[in-house]
């Protein structure tokens, strides 16, 4: 009599073929990856935004979101990492409290499982076991990806969520209908593009491409006869869930995590508005914690553009006055000069005065000002009026001059009338307030805008930034929109009293509050309006050069020998690729104008298998390479990697083709199996040949370096003896 039968069983597929790939994966990629324990390339640069995570002190990254700091950054605080050490050049030791081996192992991981990824994506699209593993062996041998992955850079984290989005929605749409397993494919799949975004905006090339294949694969489930309506609607909402969703809430997620992480004042801080700079801890939050909500009439306040560019600035006042003439020849009022200041300052501070009254000292209680209020400005250290006339500006001759008014017996009476208009008065109110209320200062007489130029005053003018008033203004701009950053009630009425209360610091330790979708928003819109000044590298290089490997990128030079690391690819992968390329686009035109003529030279199957891996080949190659001949920043050949693997993949798709469906005879394709080896051959060579540029571990003489240097533009390195 049979017994009973396990409440549960559980049975194990092994792969392996895909456990060995994974093997060597992590064999080449995490070999001495604690070598050269010194800064390799854009280390220095990663490495600053790592060490600011270990002390919590908030910054701007304007080259993309900040996931992929943070994945670094685990590594960092797994190993023990303090934060202390001085990322200030290429080729710099690492001092003993850096775990060097921590913070390069995430990357080498990913770029270890982009090998066997490589292998589950040529599964998924319906080619052999073989085929797959070849696939993985040209991605297991290119020095280019290697190199990348062996050190704190992105990219091949990068390229790792970008083939985990690609292989899980795959995945997701041959796996069963209504199993719960293929809705944790689809949800991993939305996942990893979020994941891929957060990382570098690259991804988001990719994840187009991914949002191409999800309409697709709905566009057949509409057509579908033999789905009722309601399974078509539940599964379109469910992938708009979890390709569109959720990725924007994961999203959002990455940053609440940064600035919940990033909660310490920093050198970034100036960056961002006075509301985003007192949520900080320190800075300025120590100096504007507990100040006056209100602003009213006797409030001293300084007032900040809220523009950064050139640079951030408050309202600034001194006792020189205008030169009586300028270098290009026109007169000046000779008053007493306004300019825009990027530092604190004792003569940033202004009082709110009350046209009406002699008093320049808060009342009780206090009476705030309102939008559409009449104010007057009065200098706190000088005592003088903010004041505008119709006198040339001194680097804007077609704007007023901005001054404060000194009485010099002549016909120049003063102008010194300000309306006050609040700009976001529909979300802050009519109530003129500390930080958060938005200003702009219309001159009463002359209608004009207080604004700043943009142009640097000379050396008269300590190379402060002009400030002028504008008569044409038109519209909203953050030149001409200025918020009050550090507040007080003024309470004295005499000059040298005041002088000394207006020295006297501002410091009250109370929390501040500003929403997250408030900090988020102000801190992507700084992220992608920052324009950082962009400069030749000596390793940049055009999107023209890359295809053809003609440039490289010099890593890392041992401080004393010809050793040395550089991003160069395996020749014979990067060729392959190329004529891949060329084939794939013959055969799918030559396929398309015969299927045009009905004539079958392949079946339906492999028809719609070709065309599947080419939209995600072809197309994962064209969407993450010809965007960046659209972009004017500085480029580099490791911009090329992601564009680069997809590329490799469609090398064994169209061996297999050719294979399969051109060849006809055995006796044809197995000369080509031979053809196939003597390639794969070729391939180890050439990565064999360029380890001692992927490592870095070999003493080469220049001999060994000449014959290494394959291409005459490759600029190899070679120290003075």
């Amino acid at each position: 009599m049979a017994g009973p039968k396990p409440p549960w069983t559980v049975k194990f597929e092994i792969n392996v073929f895909l456990l060995v790939v994974t093997f060597f994966g992590l064999l080449t990629r995490l070999y001495r990856i604690q070598f050269p324990r010194a800064v390799v390339f854009d280390e220095v640069y990663y490495g600053q935004f790592v060490s600011l995570y270990m002390k919590q002190v908030f910054f701007v990254d304007e080259s993309g979101p900040p996931f992929g700091h943070m994945i670094l950054a685990l590594g960092g605080f797994l190993g023990g990492f303090d934060g202390n050490f001085v990322w200030n050049r290429i080729g710099a030791e690492y001092s003993s409290n850096v775990p060097v081996w921590s913070l390069r192992v995430i990357p080498a991981l990913s770029g270890a499982l982009c090998v066997p990824l490589g292998y589950l994506l040529i599964q998924e699209l319906g080619f052999s076991y073989i085929t797959a593993l070849i696939a993985a062996l040209l991605l297991l041998l290119e020095n280019s990806l290697i190199v990348q992955s062996r050190f704190m850079l992105l990219e091949s984290i990068l390229i790792f969520f970008m083939l985990l989005a690609i292989v899980s929605y795959l995945r997701f749409c041959k796996a069963p209908r209504g199993s719960t397993v293929r809705w944790l494919w689809l949800v991993l799949s939305g996942t990893s593009s979020a994941c891929a975004i957060g990382v570098k905006y690259m991804g988001l090339f990719t994840y187009l491409l991914l949002l191409g294949l999800a309409v697709h694969h709905v566009w057949d489930l509409i057509g579908d006869k033999t789905l009722h309506l309601a399974v078509v609607v539940k599964q379109t909402v469910t992938q708009v869930m979890a390709l569109l969703v959720l990725p924007v809430v994961l999203y959002l997620a990455f940053f609440y995590a940064h600035l919940n992480i990033l909660h310490n004042s920093g050198p970034h801080d100036q960056m961002m508005s006075s509301a985003f700079q007192a949520s900080l801890e320190g800075g300025l939050s120590r100096i504007t914690k507990g100040q006056p909500l209100e602003v009213a009439y006797g409030s001293q306040v300084t007032l900040r553009t809220i523009s950064n560019k050139p640079a951030p600035c408050w309202l600034h006042s001194h006792k020189e006055n205008y030169p009586v003439r300028y270098e290009n020849g026109h007169g000046s009022s000779h008053q007493q000069q306004v300019t825009c200041y990027p530092f604190k300052d004792v003569n940033n501070w202004w009082i709110i005065k009350d046209p009406a009254r002699t008093s320049l000292v808060i009342s009780s209680p206090p009476r705030p000002v309102r939008h559409g209020d009449i104010v007057q400005l009065v200098h706190g250290i000088t005592a003088r009026f903010l004041n505008t006339h119709d006198v040339a500006a001194p680097m804007s001759p077609h704007h007023q001059e901005v001054s404060c008014y000194v009485d010099f017996n002549v016909s120049m009476p003063m102008q010194n009338l300000w309306k006050v208009e609040i700009v976001n008065r529909d979300s802050d109110g009519e109530t003129w307030k500390t930080i958060l209320s938005e200003v702009r200062l219309v001159h009463v007489n002359t209608s004009s805008v207080l604004k700043l130029s943009g142009f640097l005053l000379p050396d008269w003018g300590f190379r402060q930034m002009e400030v002028v008033t504008d008569k044409v203004y038109k519209g909203y701009q953050q030149t001409a929109v200025w918020n009050v950053e550090e507040h007080r009630y003024g309470r004295s009425e005499e000059q040298k009293e005041r002088e000394l209360e207006l020295n006297t610091p501002t410091e009250i330790d109370i929390t501040s509050n500003l929403s997250f979708i408030s900090r988020f928003l102000e801190l992507q819109w700084r992220m992608l309006s920052i324009k950082v000044e962009e400069s030749e590298h000596k390793y940049s290089s055009s999107p023209a050069e890359w295809i053809t490997m003609d440039t490289n990128i010099a890593y890392w030079l041992h401080p004393s020998t010809n050793a040395q690391i550089h991003l160069i690819g395996n020749f014979v992968t990067w060729t392959l690729a190329n004529i891949a390329l060329v084939i794939y686009s013959l055969l799918f035109l030559v396929h398309l104008l015969r299927r045009r003529r009905k004539i079958q030279d392949i079946s339906e199957e492999s028809w719609r298998q070709i065309v599947e891996s080419g939209a995600v080949c072809v197309g994962g190659w064209a969407v993450n390479y010809l965007p960046f001949f659209t972009m004017g920043k500085t480029l580099f050949l490791y911009h090329y990697l992601p564009a680069l693997t997809f590329q490799i993949l469609l090398i064994p798709i169209v061996l297999d083709h050719i294979h399969s469906h051109i060849l006809r005879s055995h006796s044809q394709r197995r000369a080509f199996r031979a053809v196939i080896l003597a390639v794969l051959c070729a391939v180890f060579v050439a990565y064999y040949s360029m380890s001692p540029f992927t490592y870095g571990h070999v003493e080469m003489t220049p001999d060994q370096l000449a014959k290494l240097r394959w291409k005459d533009s490759w600029d190899i390195l070679l120290r003075k003896r």
